[in-house]
């Protein structure tokens, strides 16, 4: 009988989610789906000093913006919490996990001051060693278990010394296990440190707590991001020191996310530099008071980002490009997940949004979307069934949201300016007539529809023996200030007769 799915993605809430954090998000999301299993949240907010205000708000937030739902976690219940390891550690789960494995002989006591790891690291530098770091070999030479007696280290844990646990990793032993993506991964136990299970203060580092969590939580499958690939030697020995073997997850890491340039694993202080954001939704520090930008924000649809980001390291197989959730869900599969770092390219992602506003959104959704940015640019009052209309115009021509608003203001008040290229091209001694006679035929025209207004155009052009853009360029200057747009007879049956002959008479008024 195969094993029931059960994964999960586990932030620290030391920051906002990054888009990485939200392509791993997605991936679990996806393959639970896919796979009828579970879905959880667990916060890993053991490190205290890095805990930012607002950050794990801002995460679930990020999530359910994208619909990425969770079946477990702090604020969904279930029967494996609690859910913040923080709460976990004040139930007392992990100590007796890190005492056992000193009882076992397969962890020990350490109590090095931090003056003494730099004094010992210092002294590795000066012998020329390449790695400074506590291992089986300067173990012997610190303050620990290995160095002081039975007694003496009873004593001191008595008296109150400030200690650690540490994991007593082989000298020289080869730690293979599988991965989905990069297969069968060696690492020599050599290379690696003994890394701290306890802290001083009582809480877990993040390894012994992240194995045993995902023990107790039965977790089939960890699939999250290449950087924690070196990590998971250590997490394999503590499998092994457990005797949990047999019930040691599938693991998964994910490629690196690039810079849109394609240098350098994508960063904040790269967006910063080049201009683009790496977060969902915007930021606003509460320690610094800054405030970065999402793609939320930006005008970006969270099926559009959603579809991106399923891309950026899996590949269907196919063609196939435009998928929404449900087909995401449908075809996912981990085995076609590549190896190959992956560039977050604007451009394409820009594109997806295009499709997601054409194909995907429905007139009414457009409308409550744009809605607020109308609220921003000043157009109150503005009814439901014109914004979709005006959008309708729009949605071929944009590429966010914002630009239902900023790019067809003249669809919600007449123009207070004139391209002042286009009005010295096209606004001719002989237009102010034009346009009068425009006015005259237009006012006589009983079927105000955009065929209608057409056709009394074509009857003003051959009866002036005048080229049609002798009237159309002038026309559609009065009516929006700018020299593109949508068709101008469909501008003039949106905003309606009666405005659109005043917008004419304006700009007779003001170009001649």
């Amino acid at each position: 009988m195969s094993r029931p799915v059960v994964v999960r993605f586990a932030p620290s809430p030391t920051g906002p989610l990054h888009i990485g954090g939200v392509r791993t998000a997605l991936y679990n999301y996806l393959f639970a789906r896919k796979q009828n299993g579970t879905f959880i949240l667990r916060i890993e907010d053991t490190d205290q000093t890095r805990y930012v205000e607002g950050a794990e708000t801002y995460i679930r937030e990020a999530c359910a913006w994208l619909g990425i739902e969770f079946d477990e976690g702090p604020e969904h219940g279930g029967n494996r919490g609690p859910y913040r390891q923080s709460e976990r550690v004040k139930a007392g789960l992990y100590r007796p996990y890190a005492e056992q494995l000193v009882a076992e002989g397969k962890a020990y006591y350490a109590f090095d001051t931090s003056d003494d790891l730099t004094a010992m690291r210092e002294r590795l530098k000066a012998e020329g060693s390449s790695v400074q770091q506590y291992n089986a070999v300067t173990r012997l030479s610190m303050t620990n278990s290995f160095t002081l007696s039975k007694e003496e280290v009873e004593a001191r844990i008595s008296q109150g010394d400030p200690y650690v646990i540490r994991f007593d990793m082989p000298a020289d032993e080869e730690i293979t296990f599988n991965d989905i993506v990069r297969e069968s991964v060696t690492f020599n136990s050599g290379q690696l440190d003994d890394k701290i299970l306890l802290k001083s203060d009582g809480f877990p580092t993040y390894h012994l707590a992240n194995v045993v969590d995902d023990h107790l939580m039965n977790i089939s499958h960890v699939i999250r991001g290449e950087e924690w690939l070196s990590s998971t030697p250590l997490h394999v020995m503590l499998y092994r020191a457990f005797g949990w073997e047999e019930s040691m997850p599938t693991f998964v890491h994910l490629p690196l996310i690039l810079n849109p340039n394609g240098k350098g694993k994508m960063s904040k202080r790269a967006g910063d530099k080049m201009g683009f954001s790496v977060f969902p939704t915007t930021w606003n520090d509460p320690q610094s008071g800054n405030a970065s930008i999402g793609y939320r924000e930006q005008g970006y649809l969270p099926g559009a980002l959603v579809n991106f980001m399923s891309l950026l390291g899996w590949n269907p197989g196919d063609e196939e490009e435009l998928m929404q959730t449900e087909r995401l869900i449908e075809r996912f599969s981990l085995d076609r997940i590549n190896q190959s770092p992956t560039n977050f390219d604007l451009d394409k992602l820009k594109w997806f949004n295009e499709q997601y506003i054409r194909e995907f959104t429905s007139d009414k959704d457009l409308a409550e979307l744009a809605a607020p940015h109308l609220s921003e640019a000043g157009f109150e009052g503005v009814e439901q069934e014109y914004l979709v209309a005006a959008n309708n115009l729009m949605k071929e021509r944009v590429s966010f949201i914002p630009e239902f608003v900023t790019k067809a203001g003249f669809l919600f008040s007449a123009p207070g300016s004139y391209d002042e290229k286009m009005s010295r091209k096209q606004w001719k001694e002989q237009t102010p007539s034009l346009m009068e006679a425009l006015i005259e035929s237009f006012s006589q025209t009983e079927n105000w529809e955009s065929e209608a207004l057409s056709a009394a155009f074509e009857a003003l052009v051959v009866e002036k023996e005048v080229g049609k853009g002798r009237v159309m360029a002038p026309l559609r200057l009065a009516l929006t200030g700018v020299p593109s747009g949508p068709g101008v007879f469909d501008i003039a049956e949106l905003i309606g007769k009666e405005e659109t002959i005043r917008r004419i008479q304006q700009a007779i008024a003001r170009l001649s």
